[in-house]
């Protein structure tokens, strides 16, 4: 059913009495699990993030939810729980008013305040559209073509790309709201989120609760999601508020959330992995969520923020430990840093552990107070990971799609796995199929309240995702007797060799990747002509820092050419003879990559470079 479908009081009764029970049932099943990783207790039942919010508001009241940064040099201003919900209860209202209740609306731009209560207003009156802020206008205008969208919220500097879509998209929009833009320069079609805000509150105060009152039903289509931005190959993920409510409740089982914790948010709030993992799971517990600039203003923020947790991808975090090393060796001080994680890691285990001394310098980096790093998006390397917990850190990766809300394991804080993509938390099932008989290698498959509805309007592309339940994931893996997931690679990569055996590009890659040498890189199959053995071809785009540490600032092509043949003959005498790679290419210019920063392997582009 589509939240449109509006239902007599009677029946929203029973739909609101079965969501409730489902949320009971599964509280209960997490309070009473022994596993032994289920070490934290403190989570509520959530029957709809409309409902989620509200008891959260109402539970912690003047508790900062939001901290942004009106400007670099202004100091973050802190939105408490109570400030967002007036402000959501105020523009839900609106958005009834201008007749939106349960339909398709949009929400674009950069992560702030007035997305995350735009979307949360949503939540409440219809099915939330999040778009990508880096699509091309085309691409804007094909989803929300595709997604049905009749209304936009949307930040000013997407101004003229909403004029494209007034004057292209085939759907009907009866509403763009621009977020912060000034009246004076808002254009002819567009109405100021203020006028919105004031149009509600005053229906408020008068009296209208048709927003305050309105029934979910979290089995209903709640969030569509879409998993690329490419002109006709977007899919749209259908997710219910359901999926959502399961993700709030089973990970903060091996994390710990608690409502002291402070959320540095980072990636982009329209990916699965930021909206759920570092938005709706801290306003569940409590938590508050301080926004970054962008990239280039992490340091300073994060010294600001003085977050706790911190979600990212693994070249975030990679870059910056990386960074941390460079500025140790810098400092003449790599033998002495190294000396003393050796100390560390012994007296650790007798409990005493000396990070807080020798490692101040490197943890005010992070701001001082920070407690977990939480990597996902792709696989991160587990010597980063197993780095980072020396300084201190609880480092540790999970494993999601956006198909499943996106969390369908996560490693947990204490006797987790780096080398694992994550453990199947009680609640997440998991099984391989077609497996190997050699390796135990096969295709991943999910099933649990947290995977999807469906893909919009696409029952070839659902049927051949959801079988009896199960979400196939398309990523080959295994997983250990203690339910731990290790991911070898993505099935439609997988490079068949003439022999018949699998070569996964995503495992020489991460063994490339070791060197320093290396920025990025793609290993593909390449062309081997008639009757030959199957050759594996990779290209390097080179890490020049660490190659000018190495060579000295004056090194030449050549020299540069024989380090990287070097570092690749290192990883093929690590593997067996059919995944040897052969070809080695230098590429000197970026690859073409996602908007969520993968390379896309299939854009023949990003295999050229100078053969070495």
């Amino acid at each position: 059913m589509a939240q449109k479908e509006l239902l007599a009081q009677e029946d929203y009764q029973k739909i609101y009495e079965r969501d409730e029970k489902r949320a009971q049932e599964l509280y209960e099943f997490l309070q009473s699990s022994t596993d032994k990783f289920m070490r934290y207790k403190n989570i509520r039942p959530c029957v709809n993030v409309k409902e989620m919010f509200e008891s959260s508001a109402k539970q912690w009241p003047d508790r900062p939810a939001f901290l942004e940064k009106p400007s670099h040099k202004e100091p973050y201003k802190v939105f408490t729980y109570a400030d967002a919900l007036a402000r959501i209860q105020a523009l839900g209202t609106a958005l009834h008013a201008h007749g939106l209740r349960g339909e398709n609306i949009a929400v674009m731009g950069d992560n702030g305040y007035a997305w995350a209560t735009s979307y949360l207003a949503i939540c409440g009156t219809g099915v939330v559209v999040p778009l990508d802020k880096e699509l091309t206008k085309d691409e804007i205008v094909e989803l929300i073509n595709i997604g049905d969208v009749r209304g936009i919220l949307y930040t000013k500097k997407f101004a003229e790309e909403m004029a494209v879509v007034k004057a292209e998209a085939k759907t009907e929009i009866s509403l763009f709201a621009n977020l912060d833009a000034a009246e004076e320069d808002l254009l002819d079609f567009e109405v100021s989120v203020n006028v919105l805000l004031a149009e509600g509150q005053k229906l408020l105060d008068e009296g209208d609760r048709s927003y305050l009152d309105a029934q979910i039903d979290a089995e209903a289509l709640g969030f569509l999601l879409f998993t690329s931005g490419t002109t006709g190959f977007a899919k749209g993920v259908m997710l219910s508020q359901k999926n959502i409510c399961a993700e709030t409740m089973i990970p903060t089982n091996v994390m710990g959330i608690v409502p002291e914790d402070v959320f540095f948010s980072v990636l982009p709030l329209h990916h699965t992995y930021e909206g759920t993992c570092g938005f709706l799971i801290p306003l569940a517990q409590g938590a508050s969520i301080a926004y970054c600039e962008g990239l280039r203003y992490i340091v300073d923020n994060l010294a600001e923020a003085r977050p706790t947790v911190f979600l990212g991808v693994p070249l975030l975090f990679e870059n910056l430990y990386g960074k941390i090393w460079q500025n140790v060796r810098k400092q003449g001080k790599e033998s002495l840093l190294k000396t003393v994680m050796k100390i560390n890691n012994v007296t650790k285990k007798i409990g005493i552990d000396l990070g807080g001394i020798f490692y101040k310098d490197i943890l005010a980096l992070f701001g001082g107070r920070m407690r977990i790093l939480i990597a996902g998006g792709a696989a991160i390397d587990p010597a980063v990971l197993a780095g980072l917990k020396s300084f201190g850190l609880s480092a540790v990766q999970g494993y999601g799609l956006t198909e499943c809300s996106p969390i369908c394991a996560l490693n947990p804080l204490i006797g987790g796995k780096d080398a694992s993509a994550g453990y199947l938390v009680p609640g997440f099932e998991g099984k391989i199929i077609e497996a190997d008989p050699e390796t135990g290698i096969g295709e991943i498959c999910i099933r649990g309240q947290n995977v999807m509805m469906g893909y919009y309007k696409n029952e070839e592309a659902t049927a051949e995702a959801l079988q009896d339940g199960w979400f196939h994931t398309g990523d080959y893996g295994y997983i250990d007797d203690e339910n731990f997931i290790f991911i070898t690679g993505r099935k439609k990569n997988v490079i068949i060799t003439k022999n018949g055996k699998n070569v996964y590009p995503e495992e020489l890659e991460y063994l490339i990747a070791r060197s320093p040498l290396v920025g990025e890189l793609m290993v593909w199959e390449a062309d081997s002509g008639r009757n030959e053995d199957t050759v594996i071809a990779v290209t390097i785009l080179p890490n020049e820092e660490s190659v000018a540490e190495q060579l000295g600032e004056d090194w030449s092509e050549e020299e540069l050419g024989a380090l990287l043949l070097a570092e690749v003959e290192k990883m093929n005498r690590e593997v067996p003879i059919f995944k040897k790679v052969r070809k080695v290419f230098l590429r000197r210019d970026p690859f073409d990559i996602t908007t969520s920063k993968k390379i896309r392997r299939f854009v023949p582009e990003n295999k050229e470079g100078r053969e070495l």
